[in-house]
């Protein structure tokens, strides 16, 4: 069962979703452009603080993304993609509980769907990184309720970081019986485990990491319907594949002395005009979503 507001907009879309037959897949996006790619393919986004720490810092996820540059970052999402899930990441709510929730309140005012809030303490780590560590759980419960009592509509993910299964298990119980929308457990390492999460977290919804080189299990959205799991974020197929292409495009134009490669002729490659296109259907989503609302 959800909880919180059940007035229109993006939040309630995104609890309609997840509530839907099956798990729901949100693809992490750490630009404009991987993006546009994203919307080409899914309904929903997830804004990875991996693949945003990378993409905009050139830094590695261990806290160094300042909440304006993120904010901003979802603004321009939300203007090109009207209709989208966008589910933020927003790390330990930049540390500070009265900032968590002036970040949640601005992302809630331009449209965000949802938030994901974790429990780690500084300095921070990927969850999918060893050396974590979490909070109190009481200390993480004041600022967890502090955030859920300045949304409305917002969707919002409580994360725990926990490494033994104990703890975990204590962690998401806790997690379920607050008002938060879905709980995530980061960095879970087997199916056994993910099922025994669904145990504890009784009907609320629980959400799924998946990460290329991560800890925890590659499994498809079927095999993750059957073990009970409402939502899956895949946050970095973008970033890495972009890293993987770039790294070969320009060993290639290294090898070829610098001579361009054919191009879309040959319906292999991205040219302008591939490119231009989608971007300029950004464009066309953002015109219609104004039509309608003038």
């Amino acid at each position: 069962m959800f909880h919180g507001s059940t007035t229109a907009g993006p939040g309630r879309r995104l609890r309609a979703a997840i509530a839907s037959p099956g798990t729901t897949p949100l693809i992490g996006v750490h630009d404009m452009y991987s993006a546009s790619i994203a919307a080409e393919h899914y309904d929903g986004m997830f804004v990875s603080g991996f693949g945003f720490a990378a993409s905009y810092y050139g830094l590695p996820d261990i806290g160094f993304i300042a909440w304006p540059d993120m904010v901003g970052f979802v603004e321009r999402l939300r203007c090109a993609f009207p209709r989208h899930h966008l589910l933020v990441d927003i790390d330990d709510g930049y540390v500070d509980p009265e900032v968590a929730c002036h970040v949640v309140r601005r992302l809630e005012r331009i449209g965000a769907s949802g938030v994901v809030l974790e429990d780690q303490k500084r300095p921070r780590r990927c969850g999918h990184a060893d050396g974590k560590q979490v909070l109190p759980l009481d200390e993480y419960l004041a600022k967890l309720d502090a955030v859920l009592a300045n949304r409305t509509d917002l969707l919002v993910v409580a994360r725990t970081d926990a490494t033994e299964e104990p703890e975990i298990l204590r962690r998401a119980r806790a997690l379920a019986e607050t008002e938060a929308d879905v709980v995530l457990v980061d960095g879970v390492r087997s199916e056994e485990s993910i099922r025994r999460i669904r145990r504890v977290v009784g009907d609320r919804p629980l959400l799924f990491n998946q990460i290329e080189g991560g800890k925890s299990p590659r499994l498809s959205l079927s095999e993750l319907a059957g073990l009970g799991v409402d939502v899956a974020i895949y946050s970095t197929p973008c970033l890495f594949a972009a890293h993987r292409a770039m790294a070969e495009a320009l060993a290639g134009l290294k090898v070829s002395d610098g001579r361009l490669p054919a191009t879309a002729a040959e319906g292999r490659r991205v040219g302008v005009r591939e490119s231009t296109e989608l971007l300029e259907r950004n464009l066309t989503r953002s015109r219609a979503l104004l039509a309608v609302s003038g």
